[in-house]
């Protein structure tokens, strides 16, 4: 007989339901004493020390043996070498894949754009690309190469002319799928570094690794604390916590498909998420039992039964609207609507990372190659923030041309406020230009 899964059941009927489900919600992603004083010091001796830090902290971590970062660099040809030693198959995937995430990422690209007032003032707004990105990607046995294409093309299609990826290759354990996803992607140079060095080499510069503008990708506890402290010397796209998702269904798809696709999410780690929401009580009692029996079948089930007891839940709603209500409380990474007329349901939604639509849109296909980011807020910051984008890549200048008529009259407003905030000069500057 198969061992039930311990998955919390809780209902909005009940009197205690949101402050059980705060307490399920809350991911403490707060790094501990040790971890920020050995970040902080990898980080100080990287900036100080360039290349030789780099190295050391290479051998040290990595099992590594070697003396010149040169030894550390991967050839185009290398990535090319990668790229050609794939299936038929897998390379047909990986292009596929790229295909469709650049181009839905056309899609995303900020225009320039401007006005011109009545008196001959032009005001708007000039959208350029950064200049240099540094791409973070897991490395040895983790394969992401869909993490790869995800983060490198936004940044090639916004135009960025350089992109620096790091990929730690310990014990120079290589992952040939990785590489081929960065030759795909167009990636310019390739360093076999990874963890918080890493992050200080993109954010610093050394002799060898030109400093970048941004540092975008995944990594562990020591790559997440390494990116927040050099923020503000660099960009970073976001600090990602556990992956998510949450599934509204009205009692009409297979419980078997919800099942697998709350497993889709739990077998990431043992900090995920999985969580659903049905006005259907029986449905949910399905789901459970689809769960029971699935668990069996899969190589990760382990993760997958710790994931779902210490975080996981199926929740009973009075009714869609109150499955909605819950939805945008949690502010979910991944957001199903297994659910009839998902469409206009998707309209009262407001906050989640990304909404799939429909009873046949599985969550995995927006991990791989549906076409838009995988890379998604966690943790109810949904509720402020957006999947990463071609915008990410790009920053906008205002534009502001003032005719002399404009310049005139502006210049009358300014120095009334300037005045009123004891700034002389700056009256006087736009006085100047009165007539």
């Amino acid at each position: 007989m198969n061992k039930q899964i311990k998955i919390a059941k809780l209902s909005t009927q009940d009197d205690d339901f949101w402050q059980r489900l705060d307490k399920m919600l809350a991911w403490d992603g707060v790094s501990d004493d040790a971890v920020l004083n050995t970040v902080t010091h990898i980080l100080k001796d990287v900036k100080q020390n360039g290349d030789s830090a780099v190295i050391e902290y290479t051998n040290r971590f990595d099992k590594m043996n070697i003396s010149t970062m040169s030894e550390l660099e991967i050839s185009q040809e290398r990535l090319q070498l990668a790229l050609e030693s794939l299936s038929d198959e897998q390379r047909s995937a990986l292009e596929t894949a790229a295909s469709r995430i650049a181009a839905y990422a056309e899609h995303q690209k900020l225009a320039s754009w401007s006005y011109t007032e009545e008196d001959g003032t032009i005001l708007g707004q000039q959208v350029s690309p950064l200049d240099r990105v540094g791409l973070y990607v897991p490395g040895g046995k983790a394969a992401y190469p869909s993490s790869v294409l995800m983060n490198a093309i936004p940044a090639k299609v916004a135009g960025v002319p350089e992109l620096i990826m790091v990929v730690p290759t310990p014990a120079t354990e290589v992952n040939e799928l990785v590489f081929a996803a960065a030759k795909i992607a167009g990636v310019d140079r390739v360093f076999a570094i990874g963890g918080a060095q890493a992050v200080a080499a993109l954010a610093y510069g050394t002799e060898t690794i030109p400093q970048v503008d941004k540092v975008v990708g995944p990594g562990n506890i020591y790559v997440a604390t390494a990116k927040r402290m050099v923020f503000g010397t660099v960009g970073i796209d976001m600090i990602a916590g556990p992956s998510e998702i949450l599934v509204i269904c009205d009692g009409a798809t297979d419980p078997d498909w919800i099942a697998m696709d709350l497993f889709s999410q739990a077998e990431h780690d043992e900090d995920a998420q999985a969580i659903l929401v049905s006005p259907d009580k029986d449905f949910l009692n399905k789901v459970q039992q689809s769960i029971d029996r699935l668990i069996q079948e899969m190589p990760r089930a382990d993760i997958i039964r710790q994931s779902l007891e210490m975080r996981g839940a199926l929740i009973e709603a009075k009714d869609m609207q109150d499955a909605i209500a819950i939805a945008n409380y949690i502010a979910p990474e991944h957001l199903e609507l297994s659910v009839e007329n998902a469409e206009e349901v998707a309209k009262e939604i407001r906050h989640a990372g990304a909404i799939f639509m429909g009873r046949y849109t599985a969550e995995a296909l927006g991990d791989y190659c549906a076409g838009p980011n995988h890379v998604l807020p966690t943790s109810r910051t949904a509720r402020f923030s957006s999947p990463l984008g071609v915008y990410d890549f790009q920053k906008r200048s205002s534009l502001i041309a003032c005719s002399a008529k404009g310049a005139s009259e502006l210049g009358k407003t300014a120095s009334i406020l300037a005045y009123g905030e004891g700034l002389i000069a700056h009256a006087r500057s736009a006085e100047y230009r009165t007539n």
